[in-house]
């Protein structure tokens, strides 16, 4: 599947779920701080344009309609929004410009809401989405109050300008502001960033389009139709997408959940690998996000998380279920999992065949001593890498019927110690970073640590049995 079209499902994802505490907050006081400023305006600036009450319920219904075609891509969507913006900006006076956005905002919304496509408390980001509109508002105040003409475009295109700059300026407070969110919640930095730039493209296309019906419209109000052509033929497009994106995701579902269901055959026999392979899943998800990986491939770890123990299925019961330290001999049939787990995958095909390549590699060492292939360093899928280390991590701090699990601290120290020849440095730093976030206070004495690595005795062993 595409990463377009993964990024498109989670977007989707995150849009029905409430958000987070700090998202509200922030939306909140951004909203507050957007009203303020546009009382301020309507207070402070003078009015050089009259308002025909026909033009501007016009202009707000059509505003509302365009916002709702819908070009979806990576963690955002495009709207022809710019048709409408512009008209507006340049037709109505422009105090009253920021209130028909925000209106206009909303009613494009209403239906999400009431579908549930959208959680209701995300009505507050139309205010504080709505940022874009100020710095053209008092460009225009500045440059070019009056009535439009072809004579001041030197002026519509600074107020594009700074149209630009207010969406780049609340696309950077929205990407650090979550930057600090849960992992669920957080969309990485650099795909904001990238997704802002798609729409900074559409908008800069459609500007020259919506700034010439404007000026026409200045004399005669009924040429703002010249636009519906050009948004009929945007829906149709948009239409052809989003058909494009349901199948696309309707086989993200069914890859899923041939997953899902090699996954509960792993753990029909294995309560341990059932709950480990889950706690793994969290582990490997974050670890992924603090190293940057893109969509594609943090699917593609997400599958190989869960599905690291598949092999499993061919080993036989008594040794899988053994309820002490296995043999030698045992072992070395347990180390056949990863080959048998490669093997069933690659039969599956497609996308889990990829996936089939990291299970394979998943208990190599950072120092060749691993297996099956005795891999070493960078020769090791980076994906197998964090699995492994996820895997040893979760497994040490695991209670098993052999021993007691190892507290937190006492884990993250083994990691520390084994890095360089076990484990790859770089996943075992991105590790820690990511179990300080989840577990913020630790108080162990550092005797009580010693005690837990003595009694455990797992230098040099661990993951041997995960």
């Amino acid at each position: 599947m595409l990463l377009a079209e993964q990024l498109v499902g989670e977007a989707r994802e995150r849009r029905r779920k409430r958000m987070s505490r700090l998202e509200r907050i922030v939306n909140a006081g951004s909203a507050a701080v957007f009203v303020a400023v546009v009382v301020a305006i309507a207070l402070l600036l003078p009015n050089e344009r009259s308002a025909d009450p026909l033009l501007v319920l016009g202009l707000i219904a059509g505003y509302a309609l365009v916002s709702r075609v819908r070009f979806e891509f990576g963690s955002t969507y495009v709207t022809p929004e710019q048709l409408a913006f512009i008209p507006t900006l340049l037709l109505l006076p422009l105090p009253l410009v920021p209130v028909v956005v925000v209106v206009a905002a909303l009613l494009g919304q209403l239906p999400d809401f009431v579908r549930g496509t959208w959680h209701h408390d995300r009505w507050v980001s139309a205010f504080a989405d709505s940022w874009f509109c100020i710095g053209p508002v008092l460009v225009l105040e500045w440059l070019a109050p009056g009535v439009p003409t072809i004579g001041a475009i030197g002026a519509y295109a600074a107020a594009f300008g700074a149209q630009i700059a207010g969406d780049l300026a609340w696309a950077t407070l929205r990407g650090r502001i979550l930057d600090s969110l849960p992992f669920a919640d957080r969309v990485p930095f650099r795909e904001l960033w990238r997704d802002y730039a798609g729409v900074a493209r559409f908008d800069a296309m459609l500007t020259p389009i919506a700034i010439a019906v404007a000026l026409v419209a200045a004399s005669e109000p009924l040429w703002l139709l010249a636009i519906a052509p050009i948004v009929w033929m945007l829906v149709t497009f948009a239409r052809e997408r989003q058909e494009r994106y349901a199948k696309a995701l309707e086989l993200q579902r069914a890859y899923r959940g041939t997953v899902m269901l090699l996954s509960d055959v792993v753990e029909f026999d294995d309560q341990y690998t059932a709950d480990h392979s889950r706690s793994v899943v969290d582990l490997t998800h974050a670890v992924a996000e603090e190293l940057n990986f893109d969509a594609r491939d943090r699917q593609t770890l997400e599958f190989a998380a869960m599905l690291h123990d598949v092999g499993k299925i061919a080993i036989p019961k008594e040794i899988l279920n053994k309820p002490s330290k296995l043999t030698d001999a045992e072992f070395d049939v347990m180390k056949k999992h990863t080959i048998e787990g490669q093997y069933m995958l690659d039969r599956v095909g497609g996308l889990l065949g990829s996936v089939g390549e990291i299970v394979r590699s998943c208990h190599e060492r950072w120092d060749g001593k691993g297996y099956p292939d005795g891999l070493a360093g960078e020769q090791i899928p980076l994906a197998a890498r964090i699995v492994f280390t996820c895997d040893a991590y979760n497994a040490m701090t695991t209670d098993r019927v052999y021993r007691p699990a190892m507290s937190v601290e006492a884990a993250l120290a083994e990691l520390r110690e084994n890095a360089g020849s076990q484990f790859d440095p770089r996943v075992v730093h991105a590790l820690e970073r990511v179990i300080e976030r989840w577990e913020p206070q630790h108080d162990f004495a550092v005797d009580d640590i010693r005690k837990v690595l003595a009694d455990n005795q797992v230098a040099g062993r661990i993951g041997a049995t995960a």
